[in-house]
């Protein structure tokens, strides 16, 4: 699963097997990529509190979110991720293995409305060259109706999962999707 030793759902008790429980009723299992985190149950509590958060973000929608994780995953190579990110765009946000590939290609020609690809695209640029997005981006992105906190969880959510790639290459998690 990884090469880090985790706890397996039938082996786990406590705050892990709780929150283990919760990941069940919710995804219908406990992926290995979950399970990495019971490594420490604090940062496993953390992840599920922010996945849960994302998961029902009243205004960045499931498409967006999904395809900024397979364009920061495809940045650093998490295969794992990418692997999850386009089963779930096909599967929940109906795109197709080209509209993918186009988008894998180039992010402006992501399957998304217009003010989901620019938001997209900023949090792309704020995790590639941070320094470089420039006060009129941000304004340029307020003007289609982006609020600062959806700008900010945007790219929070990117940063963050730059950091879960991370992770998931040192530690070999394997897919199980």
């Amino acid at each position: 699963m990884s090469s880090l030793s985790t706890i397996a759902p039938q082996a786990a008790t406590g705050p892990v097997a709780e929150i283990y429980q919760q990941m069940e009723q919710a995804l219908g299992r406990v992926p290995n990529a979950l399970q990495l985190f019971s490594v420490s149950p604090t940062a496993l509590e953390l992840q599920w509190r922010q996945l849960g958060y994302y998961f029902q973000h009243p205004t960045l929608g499931f498409p967006l979110l999904a395809t900024l994780r397979l364009l920061i995953s495809q940045d650093s190579d998490c295969r794992y991720c990418i692997g999850m990110n386009e089963a779930m765009l096909i599967q929940r946000a109906g795109f197709t293995p080209e509209q993918i590939a186009a988008a894998k290609g180039d992010p402006a020609e992501a399957p998304l409305p217009e003010k989901d690809k620019a938001l997209l695209l900023a949090a792309l640029k704020a995790t590639r060259a941070p320094k470089s997005v420039s006060t009129e981006e941000l304004d340029a992105l307020r003007t289609l109706g982006w609020t600062d906190q959806d700008i900010f969880d945007a790219v929070n959510h990117a940063a963050q999962h730059a950091a879960i790639d991370i992770l998931f290459n040192t530690f070999k998690v394997e897919s199980d999707f």
